[in-house]
């Protein structure tokens, strides 16, 4: 397949990052600030019997000290809490003396100085009554759900399986896990102007400040959204968090603004993060590998009152031609806070469990896991028999194992040795995540001086999303970036939609050619000619108007005008993977390279090499760059990250970057990234589909399938530790 290479650019933003001239939400200079500490919780269920506020009072500079007694007031609706159009979080702490989970707020300090309000939170005795409680699926007190959360089905999975000629019934554990992106969690409130300003690192604005002025009671316009930069999200900054109410109405009540930075330790225990799941993979093949069943049970860990549903059995059936596919998935509810979603949320550790049962069942046909892939290639969805809009997965494979070199890989598990003695391992796997679309709002602004404007709903969390509208309106207009000015994740310009599960430049950059093809239009009818080659504003100069605006709603296919007025609701209006005449997908597939020595048994990625089909590329420097994360969370997952939770006092016990051990730079060797980049104009204008969360799915397959072929070691459980190559 022949393509011309992707434009390589750097980030329209990357000088104003560099510099410190992007102003991220606890980073704004705002006088007379209070800053804020909370006091969490030190038992998981039960209630609060008395609290001594008398020695945190003395503190110099503390101002006032908030209990439950001061937010009865505040409300809880679905559509406060909700995230993904979910219910969400169902518990708001600190409005009763009721405690759900260990960690959370109970007390909130609000003082003159960040060092009086941590003074003051440390000075605070609270006494409790306890409950019994379970704070791990395994646990004795654990509640499973009696119905599955979620069922698919296609064909007589039982009795295909039943009838084939290789079987595969394996039982895959994924631990929990936390989102720890550099920007911590904070809230800034203030008024300003007639109204109040919430200043979040947030993926979702406007259902944000919806979802607060709900909450406080408050008229939805007297409330503003401001995220103009977010420092990395992951779903952790999906919807409202415990914290942000609580600041948002002391501001209110003392009439001063209000900072609250929630220190790491504590994110662990209030933040949303990946639950734990058991995943039971069966899969039937023929002699020739030829996919006869797929059965896929799956047991996700939940809290006791949420909604976040359990959805691991969505994207497996989808993976290759399946004869026949029954799946289910079932909660187990027990004593914490809400999970969530981090990064390719369920795709990610479903991904771990049928591509690693994938090379289980490549080794009982006897076939290279490449090629068992390759002859179950499938051009439609088994489930709804509709076709995909576009698949080049085949593709991935076969130049990702040409850039791999993967004819080197030895069959016989310990038979490639590197000169030092290393047992190498090569190992592949395959992802993929939905490609879906929302509704946009967009003011498009030309000025005759070169000037433009636009604002639009998106959120920029490090992905590149400034650089997608860029790149839109340089290609339609051809605008100098230089003269540009985005406004995104500000409710004050547009109504922003939730960005998140991959739907950002899917949804942005076709909001953004939209409306500078209708500028195109409108200023091409002011001439009353095609417009010509020279800069669109000198064109406009001539027709002696100082500027030229619109307006455009961006609808997503298969939605209807509804949707904008959701958008302005702050109400997720997300499409897809399913489409009235066909399914959209990203796909993906990484080859990874492990040594592993002998006598240590230390584990060691040497080499990646990933191949993505995500449509068009719009950058391909933030592209790579995309890849590259998803391969290290990959990598991290498979070799590094569990949140240790102690059954006895149901908390996080390594809360913090020291103990939740990431990779660091000298864990991570080679990473090439390549695209089949082909454009999916099904989808939309712009022929994009998604890529932050396909760059992860699959990755940790990759490395575990390659540890085996290192070590003859099937390892059915993350991560992997020295304790299990010993």
């Amino acid at each position: 397949m022949t393509q011309e290479r992707t434009a390589d650019r750097p980030r329209v933003d990357a000088y104003e990052k560099v510099s410190g001239r992007a102003i991220y939400a606890a980073d704004q200079p705002i006088p007379g600030l209070l800053h804020a500490m909370m006091v969490p919780a030190t038992i998981v269920t039960g209630r609060i019997e008395a609290i001594d506020l008398t020695a945190a009072m003395t503190v110099q500079g503390v101002v006032r000290v908030f209990t439950h007694e001061d937010f009865s007031q505040i409300k809880t609706t679905l559509a406060a809490r909700g995230a993904y159009g979910q219910p969400g979080k169902g518990h708001q702490p600190m409005t009763s003396p009721v405690v759900r989970h260990r960690g959370e707020p109970v007390a909130l300090v609000v003082a003159e100085t960040l060092e009086a309000a941590v003074e003051g939170a440390e000075a605070i005795k609270v006494r409790y009554a306890e409950d019994a409680f379970s704070a791990r699926m395994e646990d004795d007190l654990a509640s499973p759900e009696p119905e599955p959360d979620r069922q698919l089905s296609s064909g007589d999975a039982e009795a295909a399986f039943a009838a084939a000629d290789h079987h595969i019934d394996v039982e895959y554990l994924h631990p929990q896990q936390h989102h720890n992106p550099i920007e911590l969690i904070s809230t800034t409130a203030a008024f300003e102007d007639g109204e109040l300003r919430i200043y979040e690192g947030t993926q979702a604005a406007s259902a944000f400040a919806g979802g607060l002025a709900g909450m406080m009671g408050m008229e939805p316009t007297r409330l503003r959204g401001v995220s103009p930069y977010t420092g990395g999200g992951f779903g952790q900054k999906n919807g409202i968090q415990e914290q942000s109410v609580l600041v948002a109405s002391a501001a209110a009540m003392l009439r001063r603004p209000v900072k609250l930075v929630m220190p790491r330790s504590q994110l662990f225990h209030t933040a949303s993060y990946r639950p734990r799941s058991l995943h039971r993979v069966r899969l039937g093949a023929d002699g020739q590998g030829r996919l006869l069943a797929g059965l896929y049970e799956t047991v996700q860990q939940n809290s006791r009152y949420d909604g976040f549903a359990c959805d691991h059995g969505a994207n497996p059936p989808r993976m290759y031609g399946y004869g026949a596919w029954r799946g289910s998935d079932r909660i187990v509810r027990v004593d914490t806070q809400t999970p969530g979603h981090q990064r390719a949320p369920h795709e990610h550790p479903s991904s771990f469990a049928t591509e690693c049962a994938m090379d289980e069942l490549a080794e009982a046909v006897g076939m290279d896991p490449v090629e068992l892939r390759l002859a179950n290639d499938a051009e439609s969805d088994p489930i709804t028999g509709k076709p995909f809009s576009s698949r080049y997965l085949a593709d991935c494979l076969r130049r990702g194992a040409e850039l791999f070199d993967w004819n080197r890989r030895m069959r016989e598990p310990g038979a490639l040795v590197s000169d030092n003695g290393d047992l190498i391992g090569l190992g592949v796997a395959c992802g993929s995540y939905k490609a879906s679309m929302t509704a946009s709002v967009t003011t498009l602004r030309l000025f005759a001086s070169g000037r433009c404007e636009i604002a639009t709903s998106g959120h920029e969390m490090g992905q590149g999303i400034r650089g997608v509208i860029a790149a839109e309106l340089m290609d339609v207009l051809g605008i100098d970036p230089e003269n540009l000015d985005i406004r995104i994740g500000d409710t004050g310009h547009a109504p922003q939609h939730i960005t998140a599960g991959s739907w950002g430049t899917g949804s942005t950059a076709p909001a953004a050619r939209g409306a500078a093809l209708r500028l195109r239009e409108e200023l091409s009818r002011l001439i009353g000619n095609p417009l010509s080659q020279e800069p669109v504003h000198v064109q406009l100069a001539r027709t002696r108007r100082p500027f030229l605006e619109v307006a455009v709603d961006t609808i997503p296919l298969g939605k209807d005008g509804q949707v904008i007025e959701q958008l302005r609701r702050g109400i997720p209006s997300t499409t897809g993977p399913e489409y009235p005449d066909f399914m959209a997908f990203s796909w993906i597939a990484h080859f990874a390279e492990v040594h592993v020595e002998t006598s240590t048994g230390r584990a060691r990625v040497r080499r990646v090499v990933s191949v993505a089909d995500c449509g068009r590329v719009m950058n391909r420097r933030t592209a790579e760059s995309q890849v590259r994360g998803g391969v290290i969370w990959g990598v991290g997952a498979a070799l590094r990250e569990v949140g240790e939770t102690d059954p006895r006092f149901g908390g996080v016990l390594n809360n913090d970057l020291a103990e939740y051990v990431v990779p660091v730079n000298a864990d991570i060797g080679a990473i090439e990234v390549d695209f089949i980049d082909q454009p999916d104009f099904k989808l939309n204008i712009s022929g994009v589909k998604g890529l932050g969360e396909v760059a992860m799915v699959g990755a940790t397959a990759a490395v575990v399938n390659a540890v085996y072929n290192a070590t003859g070691r099937r390892i059915r459980h993350l991560p992997i530790r020295i304790e299990d190559l010993l």
